[in-house]
């Protein structure tokens, strides 16, 4: 995937807030949580990190391409690390992107939930 597709992709996801920070990591955040990492090399996306269900973690840490995110795996929260789509294509990518996205937003307080129009 290229930088400019997974920031598109991201981007699309509503109430979303891009900035760049912990060096040239592109840091996908819903209200002010952060829900993707892309780190890139050139043009390209060279890993990108995102949260996930437990079972999801259990299953694709083991997977070619993929591992538990290095610094939050360790402290046991449930982030993997795409570093390559050996396991996980392009879309597949997009598809656990968007349940990052899903996970990180249910995790807000209802007030802030409420606000992002998250509930109704």
């Amino acid at each position: 995937m290229t930088l400019e597709d997974y920031n598109a992709y991201c981007g699309s996801l509503p109430h979303t807030t891009h900035v760049v920070q912990w060096g040239e990591s592109h840091v996908w955040k819903i209200g002010g949580k952060v829900f993707a990492m892309g780190t890139p090399n050139g043009k390209q996306l060279a890993a990108c990190t995102f949260k996930v269900r437990p079972i999801s973690f259990h299953i694709l840490k083991e997977q070619p391409g993929c591992q538990g995110a290095p610094y939050l795996a360790s402290r046991g929260m449930k982030w993997i690390q795409r570093f390559s789509d050996e396991t996980l294509s392009d879309q597949d990518l997009k598809d656990y992107l968007a349940e990052s996205y899903r996970l990180v937003g249910a995790g807000l307080s209802k007030k802030a939930q409420r606000e992002l129009g998250l509930l109704p």
